[in-house]
């Protein structure tokens, strides 16, 4: 009888939904397509807000901005240490991470306080250094107007306030001393190891870490997104071109910026030139400005030569600033020619004029790390913007061909690679 009363409710309970009306049935869709307008305003509301979350916490993002860098600029290697010793990306990152922090103290307790020290004298120096280098300027300039003048028999001294250099100069001596004081207090602080600089180096160097170890993540997840919708391939070759720019640029201006500091050091110290490792500094550190960086650097080296005391040489001053020009601008020449396209290449692949605009207007907007990334960010505006513009078009996204990849090195390890010349080396030694 049970068996019989069990069997009549599960028919009842299979029968139930049949008996309810259509409208009480449940039925699983599809959730419908936005339409554009829909898109369109989404995007735009999207985008406003991120701007607005840039612009309220735009402070907050520069530690973020520094700490990418430095994982980005450490990723090299991360990936030999990995390939070397066949060790985890974690493991990996925290070695590399711990040897670059050795490094650093090693750096800052040999060269530190002498480097802080140059750099405060060149703060102290190269203002008073342009604003007399500016007076006689000013003074030779009258003096030829009044000789003109008598030439021509007309007075031209009135074109001496249409010609005003302190105005100019005085703008080169307001950047100059930025420079100088983002380096003096950066050394300054470090040196007495204040509260909020070791907090922020303490920020940057967990949140780099931490970067470091999940970028790969974060770029499969990229090209995950763009694969759901179909522009996988677009994708990821704007990634390719978008690493390419900013592998170019910041490895490269690193590479740069240690070669050239070096070198000025060397040469300027052979030239007997004061606070020559100073200077050298300085003009490492203006290789991250673009066009104007290099030029500041040689007009520094020039003032502390025009406006020192005495020399090795026996050189009028004159002359012996002269001969630090002439050296300044052969080791730019040599830059330009030799080292600019083995490091950085056609990467940017950006005219002088837009790159010195773009330098003006990231530093108006973010300062000096603004002024640094101006270049790879107008160029990486570039790259997007002209991908969206054909697209908007219609025409193909990518008029050039992508350029072939760059053969890879061999993936032996250290072991693998000695018992490889010890046979080579036997082969030779058996035929001879």
């Amino acid at each position: 009888m049970a068996v019989r009363i069990e069997e009549k409710r599960n028919d009842l309970e299979q029968a139930e939904p049949a008996r309810l009306p259509p409208s009480t049935v449940v039925v699983d869709v599809e959730s419908p397509p936005w339409s554009v307008a829909t898109k369109s305003i989404v995007s735009v509301v999207g985008l406003a807000l991120a701007a607005l979350i840039f612009w309220r916490f735009q402070d907050l993002l520069r530690p973020i901005v520094v700490a990418a860098i430095l994982a980005y600029l450490v990723n090299p290697p991360v990936v030999w240490l990995m390939r070397q010793a066949n060790m985890s990306r974690g493991v990996a990152v925290v070695l590399v991470y711990l040897m670059l922090l050795v490094v650093l103290l090693v750096a800052l307790g040999v060269l530190g306080f002498v480097a802080f020290d140059q750099l405060i004298r060149l703060a102290n120096l190269l203002p008073d250094s342009m604003s007399e280098f500016v007076a006689l300027a000013q003074r030779q300039l009258d003096a030829t107007l009044q000789r003109i003048s008598l030439l021509v028999g007309y007075d031209l001294r009135g074109l001496a306030q249409y010609i005003d250099l302190r105005e100019s100069a005085q703008q080169a001596i307001s950047l100059l001393q930025a420079t100088l004081r983002q380096g003096g207090t950066l050394a300054a602080t470090v040196a007495q190891t204040t509260i909020s600089t070791v907090a922020t180096g303490v920020l940057v160097f967990f949140i780099s870490l931490y970067i470091a170890k999940d970028s790969p993540q974060f770029v499969q997840s990229v090209s995950d997104a763009a694969h759901q919708s179909g522009y996988r391939r677009d994708a990821d070759r704007l990634m390719r071109a978008f690493l390419r720019i900013w592998d170019a640029y910041l490895r490269g201006q690193v590479i740069l910026g240690l070669t050239i500091g070096v070198v000025v050091s060397v040469a300027l110290g052979a030239l007997g030139v004061n606070n020559a490792l100073g200077l050298g500094i300085l003009s490492g550190v203006l290789e991250f400005l673009p066009v104007i960086g290099p030029l500041i650097g040689t007009a520094a080296a020039v003032l502390v030569a025009l406006f020192q005391p005495d020399n090795y040489l026996g050189l009028d001053p004159v002359y012996y600033a002269l001969v630090v020009l002439a050296v300044m601008i052969l080791i730019q020449q040599i830059e330009n020619n030799l080292l600019v396209p083995r490091i950085v290449g056609e990467a940017l692949d950006l005219h002088p004029l837009v790159v010195m605009i773009g330098v003006i207007m990231g530093a108006s907007l973010a300062g000096i790390l603004g002024a640094i990334l101006a270049a790879p960010v107008v160029a990486s505006i570039k790259l997007f913007s002209i991908y969206a513009w054909r697209k908007m078009l219609d025409l193909p996204p990518f008029p050039d061909p992508e350029p072939p990849p760059k053969p890879k090195r061999g993936q032996m390890g250290w072991g693998a690679r000695l018992r490889l010349w010890r046979i080579q080396l036997s082969r030779l030694t058996r035929r001879a």
